[in-house]
């Protein structure tokens, strides 16, 4: 079943190029029509490669893997850091940090370096300083936070990245082909589409078409990240079920034990009785056979 159709693209605008003269001929398969000097996009083939996607992210993330969602341009970047703070994704919307990808260790100890100052906060050393170093420390907590607080927890370099407008993050998109991360993109009329793994011909100027777009890609990869939690609980109990059964097995060995020794009791405790009948009735028939030899 498709993850969105016609009609939703249609009104939230999706399907708005960019001008006939600043268009990429690469473009061409995914262009429908020219109306009044704008190309228009043709959603057929958008609808496939939404879901081909989205697929393809919500297998990422049930994996257990991470992707990267970066979108610097206004339109775009407060919608980005909504919906992807609640699917818990890391994300860029200030400006890319060059090397991110690339460089990826010497981020990390910037993202470090945030850890250790709140670190200071709490321990006490904050107290040892002067006021000025304090604001200095402060303040470049701050621009810290600002351009990495929204990778904090990517730990290692994401399994792929999505990207709004190829053309403003050109530094993020070369850097991904560099590594073989796969890139997902909302591509328009005037972007080269080959640069690109997985495309999403739309528009990627309007507002409302970026948060119809993300907000069908996030709730793919909600989905993803719901059957990994699914698969893991399945997991656990299918790791506890054998415990269980041995546990069970061990008891009823120990129980057939028990009745086996209780019935070795019993059975012993009456050839034991049985043992002085036997020794009596021997006695008895001794008697008798010397008395019979005595009348002879």
């Amino acid at each position: 079943m498709p993850r969105t159709n016609f009609e939703q693209l249609l009104e939230a605008g999706v399907h708005f190029g960019h001008l006939k003269r600043k268009w990429n001929p690469k473009m061409a398969p995914y262009i429908f029509m020219e109306k009044n000097g704008i190309h228009i996009i043709d959603l057929h083939k958008t609808i496939i490669k939404i879901d081909e996607a989205a697929s393809v992210l919500k297998q990422i993330v049930k994996s257990g893997r991470k992707v990267l969602f970066v979108a610097t341009k206004k339109q775009a970047k407060d919608i980005v850091a909504e919906k992807v703070s609640q699917i818990g994704m890391p994300y860029v919307t200030e400006r890319w940090p060059g090397g991110m990808l690339t460089n990826f260790p010497t981020i990390r100890k910037a993202v470090k370096k945030m850890s250790q100052i709140d670190r200071m906060s709490t321990d006490g050393t904050f107290n040892n300083l002067s006021k000025r170093e304090r604001l200095q420390i402060t303040r470049q907590r701050a621009k810290l936070e600002k351009n990495l607080g929204s990778i904090a927890d990517l730990s290692r370099l994401p399994a792929a990245i999505f990207v709004v407008d190829i053309q403003k993050e050109a530094n993020a998109v070369r850097e991904a082909n560099r590594l073989n991360i796969p890139v997902i993109a909302m591509v328009d009329t005037c972007c080269d589409p080959t640069l690109v793994d997985f495309v999403i011909p739309a528009n990627d100027d309007a507002t409302k078409s970026i948060a119809y777009i993300i907000e069908v890609v996030c709730s793919a990869i909600q989905e993803g990240t719901e059957e990994r939690k699914l698969e893991k609980d399945k997991e656990e109990r299918d790791a506890v079920r054998p415990e269980a059964e041995g546990g069970r097995e061990k008891n009823t060995r120990l129980r057939s034990r028990k009745s086996r020794s209780g019935k070795t009791t019993v059975a012993a405790k009456e050839g034991e009785a049985k043992e002085p009948e036997a020794e009596a009735e021997a006695d008895t028939d001794t008697d008798t056979d010397t008395d019979a030899q005595a009348e002879e």
